[in-house]
C-alpha cells in the first residue's frame, strides 16, 4: 500500500526511533509549535525527543466512504457510525461523500478518492454491477478495498473483504417467520421492494420468495420498487390500494417504506397490525421500526443492523498489522415481532428491549 512504503521511505531517513500515535494533525501542530519556539535553547536531546511528535500526522489512517445516501433513518444511523467510528480522536481521517442514490456519483466519489491518495477506500453500493472497472483502478493504485453494507457483481480478487448483513437470510426470516404465524392459512401479498438492483433488495426478494415457492396457498399479487423511502412506500402501497382489494399482507423492504405504506393504509381506512386485518412485514429494525414492533402496528421486524463501521475499521487494523482477513464479515441480526406473538424465529418486542437499543 502507497500508506506503508511512505512510512518505510520515511523510517530510512529519520534516525530517531518512531513512536506509534494515534493523533490528529491539529494535536501534531500543537506539539511542534513550542519545539520552534525554543529551539535554540533545547539541547540536542529535547530536539531528538520532539521529532516522533512531528511525525504523528503520519500515522493518521485516511479513508474514503462512498455512502448510498440518507434515504432512511437505517442509512442516518449508518453514517453516524461511521463518522464516529472513523474520527480523529481514533487516529482515523474520514472523508465522506453522500451519493444520493445516484450511481454515476458514488462511482465518481470513488475516482476521487484514488485521486486523493486515500489509504482505505469503503463503498456502500448503490447498485450491485458495473464495479469492475473502477475497482480495477483502485486496485491499480495500491489502495485497499472494503465493499461494505451491500455487495458487488466482480471479481473478489478486487476488494479486500465484504461486510454486511445476510440479505437473503434476512428475507427467508421474514418467509419461515409468516409460515409460522399463518399456520396453513391463505396468503394473498403485497410486496414493497427497495431499489432497484441494490443486493438488500435482490437478496430479500430471493430470501422471501424461496420460502413463499413452498407454499402454494400463499399468492404474491404484486412486488414493486418504493426505493427504500417513506413518500415511494406511500405511492406504492396507494397504488396497490387502488388495484387489489382481498390482500392479507404487506411486506415492506425497510422500515421507511412501512411508514409510507401504514400512512396510506390509514387514509383508506385499511386496518393494520397485530388487531388489523392486514399483516405487516417490515426490515431494518430501527428504533422507530422497533416502536411501531411495540405498538403491535408491525406484525414482525426482521433486523438490518446498521452498526458495521467497527467491523471495517477491525479489518484496516489487520491489514495494517499485516494480518490476514476473511474475505466475506457478516454481521448478525435477529428479528422482531409484536408482543401478544411468540415465535422460534423471532424475539418478542418489549420496551426494555426498545430501551437497549442503540439505534
Amino acid at each position: 500500500m502507497k500508506r506503508k512504503l511512505a512510512v518505510l521511505l520515511a523510517g530510512t531517513m529519520v534516525m530517531a526511533s518512531l513512536v506509534g500515535c494515534g493523533g490528529s494533525d491539529a494535536a501534531s501542530t500543537e506539539t511542534a509549535a513550542p519545539a520552534e519556539e525554543t529551539a535554540e535553547e533545547a539541547p540536542a536531546e529535547e530536539a531528538a525527543e520532539e521529532a516522533p511528535a512531528e511525525e504523528a500526522a503520519g500515522d493518521t489512517i485516511k479513508v474514503g466512504f462512498a455512502q448510498v445516501g440518507h434515504e432512511s433513518d437505517w442509512r442516518a444511523a449508518n453514517t453516524q457510525n461511521y463518522q464516529d467510528t472513523f474520527s480523529a480522536a481514533n487516529g482515523y481521517e474520514l472523508s465522506f461523500v453522500d451519493a444520493d442514490n445516484d450511481n454515476a456519483v458514488q462511482l465518481e466519489a470513488v475516482r476521487t478518492f484514488i485521486q486523493q491518495e486515500m489509504d482505505y477506500i469503503c463503498i456502500a453500493p448503490i447498485e450491485t454491477a458495473g464495479w469492475d472497472t473502477v475497482l480495477q483502478e483502485a486496485q491499480d493504485a495500491g489502495i485497499p478495498v472494503l465493499i461494505v453494507d451491500r455487495s458487488v457483481d466482480a471479481d473478489p480478487s478486487l476488494y479486500e473483504t465484504q461486510i454486511g448483513c445476510d440479505m437473503v437470510l434476512e428475507g427467508e426470516t421474514a418467509g419461515n417467520w409468516l409460515a409460522e404465524y399463518l399456520n396453513g392459512e391463505a396468503a394473498n401479498i403485497l410486496v414493497i421492494e427497495g431499489t432497484v438492483g441494490a443486493s438488500a433488495t435482490l437478496g430479500r426478494t430471493e430470501g422471501f420468495n424461496k420460502v413463499a415457492a413452498e407454499h402454494s396457498e400463499w399468492t404474491i399479487l404484486d412486488s414493486q420498487s418504493g426505493d427504500f423511502t417513506q413518500a415511494g412506500g406511500q405511492e406504492v402501497m396507494e397504488s396497490f390500494i387502488k388495484s387489489y382489494s382481498d390482500f392479507n399482507v404487506v411486506v415492506c423492504q425497510n422500515d421507511n417504506e412501512a411508514y409510507g405504506a401504514m400512512d396510506a393504509m390509514d387514509a383508506a381506512g385499511i386496518t393494520y397490525g397485530v388487531d388489523g386485518d392486514v399483516i405487516i412485514i417490515s426490515y431494518d429494525a430501527t428504533h422507530d421500526g422497533l416502536q411501531y414492533t411495540l405498538d403491535g402496528k408491525i406484525n414482525c421486524n426482521v433486523e438490518c443492523n446498521p452498526l458495521q463501521a467497527e467491523f471495517a475499521a477491525d479489518v484496516i487494523q489487520k491489514l495494517e498489522a499485516g494480518e490476514a482477513i476473511d474475505p466475506v464479515t457478516v454481521v448478525v441480526d435477529q428479528a422482531f415481532v409484536a408482543p401478544g406473538i411468540t415465535s422460534q424465529y423471532a424475539t418478542t418486542m418489549t420496551q426494555e428491549v426498545l430501551d437497549g437499543r442503540a439505534y
